[in-house]
C-alpha cells in the first residue's frame, strides 16, 4: 500500500516536471459504462466515414488487451492554448491545436523521457504510451481518473483550465493508487450546443461526427457534402467554436511549450495566399504540423469549398 502511494505521488510529480497540466490514475479494466454508448454512436453512423472507429471494439473498452498485464491507466493533459491567435481578418481559420508542431510527436517524446526517468526510480515495468493514437477512449479514462468531466460538446473540461489541452495516456502493469471521478459542472449551460454552426451536438455529450466541421475538414477524404454549404465559417482545418464559447475556457492560460507556438508562416497568410498555395510550400510549412494530416489535396478542397460559398 505504501509503495502504491509512493509511486503514484512520484508519477504526478514527474508529470508536472515534464510540463503536463494534470495527471490522474485509474484502474485498468473493462469500461462497462462506455460500451453501450460507443455501440449506439457507431449504430447511428455518427462516425461518418471514420471506418477505423468500427475496428478493435474490445480493445477500445479494455486496455488490458493493449498492454499485457495492465493494471493502471495514467491520464495526462498538456496545455496548447496559444499566446497569440492567428489574425482572422481576410484569413481562413485553423484550429488552435494545429498552430504549432504536431502534438502526436511532441508529447510522445515527452512521455518517453518521463517514463525513462520513472523506470530509473521505480525499476523496469511494462507500458505503452498513447497520444490520440491506437484504440484508446482517452476522454473516458481522463474522466475516470478525475482530470475533468465530459462537457455537452463531448470535450473534457476542467474548472481550472477549461478544455484547450491534449490528452495522453501511459498504460502500465504497475499497481497504483487510483483517483476518483470529479463532478459535472456544465449545469444548464447550452452555449456550445447553440453555437455549433452545423448542429453537430445532437444531445448532451453526443456529437454527430459526420456533421462536425473538424470531421469535414480533416477526416473526410471525399468531397464535402452540400450539408456544409454556408456553415463552414471560414474554417479550413478543424473548428474551435464549441470550445471558444465555453465559459470555462475563460481560465485558459497560454502554453509554455514553445513547440506549440503559432507557426509564423501561417500567421502571416491571408486568403489570397492560401488560395495560391502549392504542394511545395505546403510540404515546407506543414512538415512538422498536424495540418499535414489533411494533405495538400484535402486542404485545397476545403479552401475551394469555402471560396465556392463566398
Amino acid at each position: 500500500m505504501i509503495l502504491k502511494e509512493k509511486y503514484s505521488q512520484l508519477i504526478k510529480e514527474k508529470a508536472l516536471k515534464f510540463g503536463f497540466q494534470s495527471c490522474g490514475i485509474s484502474k485498468a479494466g473493462f469500461l462497462e459504462e462506455e460500451a453501450p454508448h460507443l455501440e449506439n454512436w457507431l449504430k447511428n453512423n455518427f462516425h461518418g466515414e471514420m471506418k477505423y472507429m468500427e475496428n478493435h471494439f474490445d480493445k477500445r473498452l479494455n486496455p488490458t488487451l493493449l498492454v499485457e498485464g495492465a493494471k493502471s491507466v495514467i491520464s495526462l493533459s498538456y496545455n496548447y492554448f496559444p499566446k497569440e491567435k492567428i489574425e482572422k481578418i481576410e484569413n481562413f481559420k485553423v484550429s488552435k491545436y494545429a498552430y504549432g508542431e504536431d502534438y502526436h510527436e511532441v508529447i510522445k517524446e515527452i512521455l518517453r523521457d518521463m517514463v525513462a526517468e520513472l523506470q530509473q526510480e521505480i525499476g523496469e515495468f511494462g507500458f505503452r504510451v498513447f497520444v490520440d493514437s491506437a484504440p484508446v477512449l482517452e476522454k473516458a479514462w481522463a474522466k475516470k481518473s478525475g482530470i475533468g468531466w465530459v462537457g455537452k460538446n463531448a470535450n473534457l473540461i476542467t474548472k481550472k483550465h477549461g478544455s484547450f489541452y491534449f490528452l495522453a495516456e501511459i498504460i502500465c502493469d504497475v499497481e497504483l493508487e487510483y483517483d476518483f471521478e470529479t463532478t459535472d459542472h456544465c449545469g444548464s449551460c447550452r452555449k456550445c450546443i447553440d453555437a455549433c454552426p452545423t448542429q453537430a451536438i445532437v444531445s448532451d455529450k453526443i456529437v454527430d461526427g459526420s456533421k462536425c466541421i473538424s470531421y469535414a475538414t480533416i477526416e473526410l477524404k471525399n468531397e464535402i457534402p452540400d450539408y456544409f454549404d454556408g456553415k463552414m465559417d471560414d474554417w479550413i482545418f478543424g473548428c474551435d467554436v464549441c470550445q471558444d464559447v465555453c465559459p470555462w475556457n475563460r481560465f485558459s492560460a497560454p502554453t509554455l511549450e514553445e513547440k506549440f507556438a503559432p507557426n509564423l508562416s501561417k500567421m502571416n497568410f491571408r486568403k489570397k495566399e492560401w488560395k495560391e498555395l502549392t504542394q511545395e510550400i505546403f510540404s515546407e510549412i506543414f512538415r512538422k504540423s498536424a495540418v499535414k494530416r489533411t494533405k495538400f489535396s484535402g486542404l485545397m478542397r476545403n479552401i475551394e469549398f469555402l471560396t465556392k460559398e463566398n
